[in-house]
Protein backbone atom coordinates (compact mmCIF):
# COMPACT_ATOMS: atom_id res chain seq x y z
CA UNK A 1 0.00 0.00 0.00
CA UNK A 2 1.13 3.53 -0.81
CA UNK A 3 0.46 6.44 1.53
CA UNK A 4 0.17 10.08 0.44
CA UNK A 5 2.08 12.51 2.72
CA UNK A 6 2.35 16.19 1.85
CA UNK A 7 2.02 15.58 -1.87
CA UNK A 8 4.29 12.54 -2.11
CA UNK A 9 3.52 8.82 -2.30
CA UNK A 10 5.58 6.61 -0.02
CA UNK A 11 5.50 2.94 0.89
CA UNK A 12 3.53 2.18 4.04
CA UNK A 13 6.69 1.20 5.93
CA UNK A 14 8.16 4.63 5.12
CA UNK A 15 5.02 6.60 6.04
CA UNK A 16 6.41 8.64 8.90
CA UNK A 17 6.17 12.10 10.43
CA UNK A 18 8.78 13.92 12.48
CA UNK A 19 9.24 13.61 16.21
CA UNK A 20 8.33 17.28 16.62
CA UNK A 21 5.08 16.99 14.67
CA UNK A 22 2.22 18.56 16.62
CA UNK A 23 0.02 15.55 16.03
CA UNK A 24 2.54 13.23 17.70
CA UNK A 25 3.55 15.50 20.56
CA UNK A 26 0.27 17.20 21.44
CA UNK A 27 -2.55 15.56 19.42
CA UNK A 28 -2.96 18.83 17.52
CA UNK A 29 -4.77 17.62 14.45
CA UNK A 30 -7.94 16.44 12.78
CA UNK A 31 -8.99 13.38 10.82
CA UNK A 32 -11.77 12.12 8.59
CA UNK A 33 -12.66 8.56 7.68
CA UNK A 34 -14.66 7.79 4.54
CA UNK A 35 -15.97 4.80 2.64
CA UNK A 36 -15.52 4.31 -1.10
CA UNK A 37 -16.98 1.71 -3.44
CA UNK A 38 -15.27 1.29 -6.79
CA UNK A 39 -13.71 4.73 -6.42
CA UNK A 40 -16.92 6.56 -5.48
CA UNK A 41 -16.52 8.15 -2.03
CA UNK A 42 -19.72 8.52 -0.05
CA UNK A 43 -20.33 12.20 0.82
CA UNK A 44 -16.75 13.18 -0.03
CA UNK A 45 -17.50 16.90 -0.24
CA UNK A 46 -19.32 16.88 3.11
CA UNK A 47 -16.37 15.18 4.82
CA UNK A 48 -13.82 17.60 3.38
CA UNK A 49 -15.96 20.65 4.12
CA UNK A 50 -16.27 19.51 7.73
CA UNK A 51 -12.48 19.07 7.87
CA UNK A 52 -11.92 22.54 6.43
CA UNK A 53 -14.40 24.12 8.86
CA UNK A 54 -12.75 22.46 11.86
CA UNK A 55 -9.27 23.43 10.67
CA UNK A 56 -10.34 27.06 10.47
CA UNK A 57 -12.38 27.20 13.67
CA UNK A 58 -9.65 25.48 15.69
CA UNK A 59 -6.96 27.61 14.01
CA UNK A 60 -4.79 24.85 12.63
CA UNK A 61 -4.82 26.74 9.35
CA UNK A 62 -7.19 29.12 7.62
CA UNK A 63 -7.69 27.65 4.18
CA UNK A 64 -7.96 24.00 3.26
CA UNK A 65 -8.20 23.57 -0.50
CA UNK A 66 -10.89 20.95 -0.85
CA UNK A 67 -10.61 20.32 -4.59
CA UNK A 68 -6.90 19.33 -4.62
CA UNK A 69 -7.43 17.18 -1.53
CA UNK A 70 -10.34 15.39 -3.23
CA UNK A 71 -8.10 14.80 -6.25
CA UNK A 72 -5.37 13.40 -3.98
CA UNK A 73 -7.89 10.97 -2.45
CA UNK A 74 -8.82 9.72 -5.90
CA UNK A 75 -5.13 9.37 -6.76
CA UNK A 76 -4.63 7.26 -3.62
CA UNK A 77 -7.48 4.97 -4.61
CA UNK A 78 -6.02 4.56 -8.09
CA UNK A 79 -2.45 4.14 -6.85
CA UNK A 80 -3.58 1.30 -4.60
CA UNK A 81 -5.87 -0.19 -7.27
CA UNK A 82 -9.00 0.40 -5.22
CA UNK A 83 -10.83 2.61 -7.71
CA UNK A 84 -12.77 0.09 -9.82
CA UNK A 85 -14.49 -3.27 -9.55
CA UNK A 86 -12.27 -6.31 -9.87
CA UNK A 87 -12.85 -9.90 -10.88
CA UNK A 88 -14.24 -10.64 -7.43
CA UNK A 89 -16.80 -7.82 -7.48
CA UNK A 90 -16.95 -4.33 -6.01
CA UNK A 91 -13.98 -2.89 -4.16
CA UNK A 92 -14.80 -1.29 -0.82
CA UNK A 93 -12.12 1.00 0.60
CA UNK A 94 -11.68 2.83 3.87
CA UNK A 95 -10.02 6.23 3.51
CA UNK A 96 -8.44 8.20 6.32
CA UNK A 97 -7.31 11.80 5.92
CA UNK A 98 -5.18 13.17 8.77
CA UNK A 99 -4.15 16.81 9.14
CA UNK A 100 -1.83 17.93 11.95
CA UNK A 101 -0.43 21.26 13.06
CA UNK A 102 2.98 20.43 11.58
CA UNK A 103 6.49 20.43 12.96
CA UNK A 104 6.61 22.40 16.23
CA UNK A 105 10.39 22.34 16.05
CA UNK A 106 10.08 25.06 13.44
CA UNK A 107 9.03 28.66 14.11
CA UNK A 108 5.38 28.95 15.10
CA UNK A 109 2.99 31.43 16.68
CA UNK A 110 5.37 34.27 15.93
CA UNK A 111 8.42 32.72 17.59
CA UNK A 112 11.69 33.30 15.73
CA UNK A 113 9.82 35.18 13.02
CA UNK A 114 11.88 37.08 10.50
CA UNK A 115 11.23 40.45 8.87
CA UNK A 116 8.58 41.24 11.50
CA UNK A 117 6.28 38.59 10.03
CA UNK A 118 4.72 35.94 12.29
CA UNK A 119 5.71 32.42 11.31
CA UNK A 120 3.76 29.22 11.62
CA UNK A 121 4.56 25.61 10.74
CA UNK A 122 3.28 23.96 7.61
CA UNK A 123 0.56 21.42 8.41
CA UNK A 124 1.15 17.74 7.78
CA UNK A 125 -1.47 16.19 5.49
CA UNK A 126 -1.69 12.40 5.09
CA UNK A 127 -4.04 10.13 3.13
CA UNK A 128 -4.19 6.39 3.69
CA UNK A 129 -6.50 3.90 1.96
CA UNK A 130 -7.07 0.26 2.81
CA UNK A 131 -9.71 -2.42 2.39
CA UNK A 132 -12.86 -1.51 4.28
CA UNK A 133 -13.53 -3.38 7.52
CA UNK A 134 -16.00 -6.22 6.98
CA UNK A 135 -18.45 -6.46 9.85
CA UNK A 136 -20.31 -9.73 10.52
CA UNK A 137 -23.87 -9.76 9.20
CA UNK A 138 -25.01 -10.93 12.64
CA UNK A 139 -24.27 -7.49 14.10
CA UNK A 140 -26.88 -5.93 11.83
CA UNK A 141 -29.33 -8.83 11.93
CA UNK A 142 -29.28 -9.27 15.71
CA UNK A 143 -28.21 -5.85 16.98
CA UNK A 144 -25.60 -4.96 19.59
CA UNK A 145 -25.30 -3.93 23.21
CA UNK A 146 -24.07 -0.48 24.23
CA UNK A 147 -22.72 0.77 27.53
CA UNK A 148 -22.81 4.29 28.97
CA UNK A 149 -19.44 6.03 29.04
CA UNK A 150 -18.21 7.26 32.42
CA UNK A 151 -16.87 10.49 30.90
CA UNK A 152 -19.11 13.36 29.79
CA UNK A 153 -19.08 15.58 26.70
CA UNK A 154 -18.74 19.26 27.61
CA UNK A 155 -20.81 21.73 25.58
CA UNK A 156 -18.44 24.51 26.70
CA UNK A 157 -15.39 22.72 25.28
CA UNK A 158 -14.84 24.24 21.80
CA UNK A 159 -12.98 21.09 20.68
CA UNK A 160 -15.67 18.60 21.72
CA UNK A 161 -17.72 18.74 18.50
CA UNK A 162 -14.74 18.39 16.15
CA UNK A 163 -13.03 15.21 14.95
CA UNK A 164 -9.66 15.84 16.59
CA UNK A 165 -6.78 13.43 17.19
CA UNK A 166 -7.40 13.57 20.96
CA UNK A 167 -9.27 10.25 20.88
CA UNK A 168 -7.88 8.53 23.96
CA UNK A 169 -11.06 9.05 26.08
CA UNK A 170 -13.20 7.64 23.26
CA UNK A 171 -10.99 4.59 22.81
CA UNK A 172 -10.89 4.02 26.57
CA UNK A 173 -14.70 4.09 26.69
CA UNK A 174 -14.82 1.56 23.85
CA UNK A 175 -12.39 -0.72 25.68
CA UNK A 176 -14.53 -0.50 28.80
CA UNK A 177 -17.64 -1.28 26.74
CA UNK A 178 -15.96 -4.37 25.27
CA UNK A 179 -15.15 -5.68 28.75
CA UNK A 180 -18.89 -5.62 29.53
CA UNK A 181 -19.83 -7.38 26.29
CA UNK A 182 -20.88 -4.21 24.45
CA UNK A 183 -19.82 -2.93 21.03
CA UNK A 184 -20.18 0.82 21.58
CA UNK A 185 -20.32 3.34 24.43
CA UNK A 186 -22.93 6.10 24.55
CA UNK A 187 -21.77 9.53 25.66
CA UNK A 188 -23.92 12.01 27.53
CA UNK A 189 -23.19 15.69 28.09
CA UNK A 190 -22.34 17.35 31.39
CA UNK A 191 -26.05 18.28 31.56
CA UNK A 192 -26.86 14.54 31.21
CA UNK A 193 -28.26 14.79 27.69
CA UNK A 194 -27.52 12.26 24.97
CA UNK A 195 -24.56 13.26 22.79
CA UNK A 196 -23.15 10.42 20.67
CA UNK A 197 -21.38 7.11 20.67
CA UNK A 198 -17.61 6.91 21.06
CA UNK A 199 -17.23 6.48 17.28
CA UNK A 200 -20.76 7.07 16.04
CA UNK A 201 -23.78 9.33 15.90
CA UNK A 202 -26.97 8.29 17.72
CA UNK A 203 -30.57 8.35 16.50
CA UNK A 204 -33.73 7.22 18.29
CA UNK A 205 -37.03 6.11 16.80
CA UNK A 206 -40.19 6.71 18.82
CA UNK A 207 -43.75 6.37 17.52
CA UNK A 208 -42.57 6.69 13.92
CA UNK A 209 -40.52 9.84 14.61
CA UNK A 210 -36.72 10.09 14.40
CA UNK A 211 -35.19 11.91 17.38
CA UNK A 212 -31.65 13.25 17.39
CA UNK A 213 -29.41 15.23 19.74
CA UNK A 214 -28.50 18.72 18.56
CA UNK A 215 -25.15 18.76 16.75
CA UNK A 216 -22.72 21.64 16.27
CA UNK A 217 -24.34 24.27 14.06
CA UNK A 218 -27.87 23.25 15.03
CA UNK A 219 -29.88 25.37 17.44
CA UNK A 220 -29.89 23.85 20.92
CA UNK A 221 -31.94 25.49 23.70
CA UNK A 222 -30.34 26.25 27.05
CA UNK A 223 -26.82 25.52 25.81
CA UNK A 224 -24.26 27.88 24.33
CA UNK A 225 -23.19 25.22 21.83
CA UNK A 226 -23.36 21.49 21.26
CA UNK A 227 -20.57 18.97 21.97
CA UNK A 228 -21.95 16.72 19.22
CA UNK A 229 -20.05 16.23 15.95
CA UNK A 230 -22.25 16.86 12.89
CA UNK A 231 -21.88 13.39 11.40
CA UNK A 232 -21.70 13.08 7.63
CA UNK A 233 -23.33 9.65 7.59
CA UNK A 234 -25.86 10.98 10.10
CA UNK A 235 -26.74 13.70 7.57
CA UNK A 236 -27.27 11.08 4.86
CA UNK A 237 -29.52 9.02 7.14
CA UNK A 238 -31.60 12.11 7.96
CA UNK A 239 -32.12 12.84 4.26
CA UNK A 240 -33.07 9.22 3.55
CA UNK A 241 -35.49 9.11 6.49
CA UNK A 242 -37.15 12.35 5.38
CA UNK A 243 -37.47 10.95 1.85
CA UNK A 244 -39.39 8.05 3.43
CA UNK A 245 -41.77 10.54 5.03
CA UNK A 246 -40.33 10.20 8.54
CA UNK A 247 -40.64 13.21 10.85
CA UNK A 248 -37.13 14.14 12.06
CA UNK A 249 -36.83 16.16 15.29
CA UNK A 250 -33.83 17.43 17.22
CA UNK A 251 -34.26 17.43 20.98
CA UNK A 252 -32.40 17.44 24.27
CA UNK A 253 -32.64 13.70 24.92
CA UNK A 254 -32.14 11.92 28.24
CA UNK A 255 -31.33 8.36 29.26
CA UNK A 256 -35.07 7.82 29.74
CA UNK A 257 -35.63 8.72 26.08
CA UNK A 258 -33.04 6.10 25.16
CA UNK A 259 -34.66 3.44 27.35
CA UNK A 260 -38.15 4.26 26.04
CA UNK A 261 -37.15 4.32 22.36
CA UNK A 262 -38.64 1.91 19.84
CA UNK A 263 -35.24 1.77 18.14
CA UNK A 264 -31.74 3.03 18.95
CA UNK A 265 -29.54 3.46 15.86
CA UNK A 266 -25.84 4.17 15.55
CA UNK A 267 -24.35 5.58 12.36
CA UNK A 268 -20.86 6.16 11.02
CA UNK A 269 -18.97 5.85 7.74
CA UNK A 270 -17.73 2.32 8.47
CA UNK A 271 -20.88 0.39 9.31
CA UNK A 272 -23.57 2.71 7.96
CA UNK A 273 -26.38 2.07 10.44
CA UNK A 274 -26.16 -0.35 13.36
CA UNK A 275 -29.12 -1.23 15.65
CA UNK A 276 -28.76 -1.29 19.44
CA UNK A 277 -30.97 -3.79 21.27
CA UNK A 278 -29.55 -3.27 24.77
CA UNK A 279 -28.12 -0.33 26.72
CA UNK A 280 -26.30 -1.57 29.82
CA UNK A 281 -28.83 -4.09 31.24
CA UNK A 282 -31.88 -2.36 29.76
CA UNK A 283 -33.47 -4.05 26.76
CA UNK A 284 -34.63 -1.72 23.95
CA UNK A 285 -38.22 -2.46 22.86
CA UNK A 286 -38.47 -6.16 21.97
CA UNK A 287 -34.69 -6.68 21.79
CA UNK A 288 -34.79 -6.96 18.00
CA UNK A 289 -33.60 -4.59 15.25
CA UNK A 290 -36.54 -2.52 14.05
CA UNK A 291 -37.99 -1.58 10.69
CA UNK A 292 -36.12 1.72 10.36
CA UNK A 293 -32.76 0.01 10.94
CA UNK A 294 -33.57 -2.42 8.15
CA UNK A 295 -34.80 0.26 5.73
CA UNK A 296 -31.81 2.54 6.30
CA UNK A 297 -29.37 -0.38 5.99
CA UNK A 298 -30.93 -1.41 2.68
CA UNK A 299 -30.51 2.16 1.45
CA UNK A 300 -26.91 2.22 2.69
CA UNK A 301 -26.03 -1.03 0.96
CA UNK A 302 -27.60 0.24 -2.26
Amino acid sequence: MMVWINGQFVEMAQAKVGYFDAGFQHAIGLFETMLARDGAVLRLEAHLERLATSAKELRIFEHLRIEPLAEAIQMCLEKNQMHCAGVHGSVHARIRVTVTGGDLGKPFAGANASEDKPASPQPTVCIHVQSATRYPDELFENGIGASVADNRANAHDPFASHKTLAYWPRIAALQSAARSGCSEALWFSTSNHLASGSVSSVMLMKDGCMLLPFARGETAPDEASSPVLPGCTRAAMILWAQAMGVDVQRRMLTIDDVFDADEVLLTNSSWGVLPVIRVEQHVIADAKPGAMAQRLRERWLA
